[in-house]
């Protein structure tokens, strides 16, 4: 199993260094990290409006050790909103947030987090777009739910990430799946105790389609993030039994994965979100990319030996 071992590497310095000094890693990073600054991904948003599709930006980031690093991702975000808003890209592009790169690991952190997110929520519906909070470990979640309740009061249309390899996401999304609601549903990138999650993909793959159900027959909004061909068959299936519209629900993926897959889905009136990550403190974003599939690891492991 390369998953875990190299999720624990996402945590290691040793290993950010090595890998950042890789002479194959830029060539890698690039395929998943759309750029390192607001003016880099702009034209990307851009593209994807051209081609009939939308997204969501992650401007990337998670170790925050300290206030005034939460207020400098807050600030980043905030810069985001104020160049979608000139360019009048505000409706196809929403953003997705990880609380905690907002502080919410510091000492009171959960009005920290909070407070620092209000503002990019409050700024993104000025210009007629929204906020999704991301899910974390598992000893987030209670956190993250209680500040995506909050921001609801005043901003309704803020969604959420619940993981399919969790234990209790089935409850979560029985609880979510109301009206109004927006949840996007993934199945986990994080390493996780055998208390908690399903640690075998079929038992991942079963709940993912339960939870899928759930979301359907609910009465919110359901995001599908996936990029497996037979879970997005599922999700499809599930759209004509409960008998939503093509625009009741959509399908997420991530940048430079599956492409081809993005233009067909909206080629066939399915609204497609690109998740669009972009920033300079790509490292952990890109080791769970790489841990998510196999062949992402012999990519990444092909362009350095190229390289070297």
């Amino acid at each position: 199993m390369l998953g875990p071992v190299i999720l624990a590497a996402s945590r290691s310095d040793k290993m950010r260094r090595f890998i950042s000094a890789a002479p194959g890693t830029k060539q890698v990073v690039d395929r998943f990290i759309a750029g390192e600054t607001v003016d880099q991904v702009v034209p990307i948003v851009e593209d994807a409006a051209d081609k009939g599709l939308e997204v969501t930006l992650d401007v990337v980031g998670e170790d925050i050790t300290t206030p005034a690093q939460a207020e400098a991702a807050r600030d980043a975000y905030l810069e985001l909103v104020e160049r979608l808003k000139a360019l009048d890209l505000g409706p196809r592009a929403e953003m997705s947030v990880k609380l905690s790169m907002f502080g919410q690991a510091l000492e009171n952190g959960h009005e920290l987090a909070l407070a620092n997110v209000r503002p990019v929520v409050e700024a993104a519906a000025a210009i007629g777009t929204t906020v999704t909070l991301d899910a974390e470990d598992h000893t987030t979640l209670d956190s993250m739910f209680a500040i995506h309740e909050e921001l609801r009061k005043d901003f309704p249309q803020t969604g959420c990430v619940i993981q399919s390899y969790l234990f209790r996401t089935e409850d979560d999304a029985r609880r979510l799946a109301a009206a109004g609601s927006r949840v996007r549903i993934v199945k986990g990138a994080y390493k996780e105790p055998a208390s908690v999650a399903y640690q075998d993909k079929a038992e991942i793959d079963k709940a993912y389609v339960r939870i899928t159900r759930i979301l359907m027959e609910g009465e919110g909004y359901p995001m599908i993030g996936s990029h497996d061909p037979r879970l997005i068959a599922i999700a499809q299936e599930l759209g004509r039994q409960t008998g939503r519209k093509l625009d009741e629900y959509e399908f997420q993926m991530l940048y430079g994965i599956r492409s081809d897959e993005h233009i067909r889905l909206a080629a066939e009136g399915h609204r497609m979100r690109v998740y669009t990550a972009y920033g300079t403190d790509w490292y952990g974003y890109f080791m769970r990319r790489l841990a998510e599939k196999p062949a992402n690891l012999l990519f990444f492991g092909r362009s350095i030996l190229t390289k070297g």
